[in-house]
């Protein structure tokens, strides 16, 4: 009986600090962002209040938004992401979607396998879109996140216009520790500028109609300025005074040439054009670094996650997934 009434103390005292009720000052927050609701788009003052009263200020989101898994090396970010059921997973939807993915990279340019790797990486295909209520999220970081708490306001408002315009219920919708949302783990400003209605039924579903999810992704890339059968990336090695590659950030702003004077090869394959763009990404691969060019299309997969190991992932990811589908 001790043990049981210890085991069901500690599972409250977790209940209690990841999900409590708002303070006095969040409360008068969401009073103000609800008048500037009803006043922007006409909804109603009082109900909106009510709903954004009634979620919970969730500290584990909190937690999580301060640890995400991109401040890992790489050399512990990878393993993550490249696993044998990852991929095997992708070839499975690729073989389950084929007829779509083919329309989508005729339509939009963009490759099965980067539209694949995506929602692998963000989802499983599917398996794990994610636990939080919507609701909770975004109240909880628009009002208790000071940090970002601008953004999250933001996304708060794009969020109930979303649900609005796709008939969602805002209280069920569940998605990401940051409110990301479906197969494609889309944030509320992505949803509504990039999402597709592919099948044309009237709805954009990233839940549970691959035709949007996949449509969706590829529309999200093409937008973003994706170039069909353009180099992503290309591992290379030697050269010298490479720090000043890597400080310059993510964008591509330096000539393949200059960067190949530095003494830099490409490890397999011939370099890309001489005038193309690109940046220098350096990996920490645990026992030593890995050096390589950020293509202009390497560059656009940032933009879906503003992080270099996330791109890199989802680049190997597609051609693991790639190399085994033409296995098969």
């Amino acid at each position: 009986m001790k043990i049981l009434l210890r085991t069901l103390f500690v599972s409250l005292l977790i209940l209690s600090t990841a999900a409590c009720a708002h303070t006095a000052q969040t409360q008068s927050a969401i009073k103000a962002f609800a008048t500037e609701m009803e006043s922007k788009h006409g909804f109603d003052k009082a109900e909106l209040e009510s709903m954004l009263t009634a979620t919970k200020f969730r500290d584990d989101i909190i937690k999580a938004i301060t640890r995400p898994a991109e401040a890992k090396p790489w050399h512990e970010y990878r393993p993550i992401f490249l696993k044998p059921g990852r991929i095997d997973g992708g070839v499975k939807f690729w073989q389950e979607n084929e007829t779509l993915l083919n329309q989508a990279e005729q339509e939009y340019g963009v490759p099965p396998e980067i539209i694949v790797a995506i929602i692998g990486v963000e989802t499983r295909y599917g398996k794990h879109t994610g636990r939080y209520r919507v609701l909770d999220a975004l109240t909880t970081l628009a009002f208790g996140y000071p940090k970002r708490a601008k953004f999250f306001r933001k996304e708060l408002e794009e969020f109930l216009l979303l649900s609005r315009e796709e008939q969602v219920d805002p209280s069920q919708a569940k998605g990401s520790y940051a409110g990301a949302m479906g197969k494609p783990q889309f944030i509320s400003s992505s949803y509504r500028a990039y999402a597709v209605d592919q099948d044309r039924d009237g709805r954009r579903d990233l839940w549970n109609n691959n035709a949007d999810i996949i449509g969706s992704v590829a529309n999200y890339f093409n937008r973003h300025g994706w170039r069909p059968g353009d180099m992503i990336t290309q591992q290379v090695s030697g050269g010298k005074g490479l720090e000043r590659f890597v400080q310059a950030g993510m964008k591509p702003s330096f000539q393949v040439a200059e960067l190949l004077s530095s003494g830099l090869r490409p490890l397999v394959g011939e370099p890309p054009a001489a005038d193309a763009l690109s940046n220098l990404i350096k990996l920490d691969a645990g026992e030593k670094d890995e050096y390589w060019l950020g293509l202009h299309n390497f560059y656009v997969i940032t933009r879906y996650n503003h992080s270099n190991l996330y791109a890199m992932a989802t680049y190997q990811l597609s051609q693991e997934i790639l190399a085994a589908r033409q296995a098969n």
